[in-house]
């Protein structure tokens, strides 16, 4: 029996959701939607800072919908834009070339925390943190 339980990262920014998600689209591809807290009506949202001048603009809800998907946000309780690096995201596939490609790519303007080479166990794996500070662990696995 198929499940219609999906589990999809979530991300929460201090302000810089737009222009992640659009960086995130430009590695992925998919179709990005995007909401902002003044599409809604002045009062919509419980949160005082939510329904602020200052929220007007930022974004409500983002989804990235493609062979990747992404949800996130600006979260008007953060004032950083970056991510607090609590959490990494897994991209696992055997497509080499692929996900070489997504690790250079989410690396610029970031930093690399563990060179994408072949691992110990028969895997190439490697870290990066992208300009967000949202980790990232690629893995390229060896085909059975």
């Amino acid at each position: 029996m198929a499940s219609s339980l999906h589990l999809h990262p979530y991300l929460f920014f201090g302000g810089s959701c737009r222009e992640a998600m659009q960086f995130y689209k430009s590695i992925f591809g998919g179709e990005l939607t995007l909401s902002t807290f003044g599409d809604g009506p002045a009062d919509a949202h419980s949160n005082p800072g939510a329904n602020s001048e200052a929220m007007k603009d930022k974004i409500m809800h983002a989804s990235l919908e493609g062979p990747v998907k992404i949800l996130a946000s600006d979260n008007p309780g953060l004032i950083h834009a970056r991510s607090d690096g609590q959490f990494a995201l897994s991209l696992e596939g055997t497509d080499e070339a692929l996900l070489t490609g997504y690790f250079h790519s989410l690396s610029d303007g970031g930093r690399v925390l563990a060179t994408l080479g072949k691992q110990f166990w028969g895997d190439t794996f490697g870290m990066v943190e992208d300009q967000y500070g949202v980790q990232w662990m690629i893995s390229i696995k060896t085909p059975a």
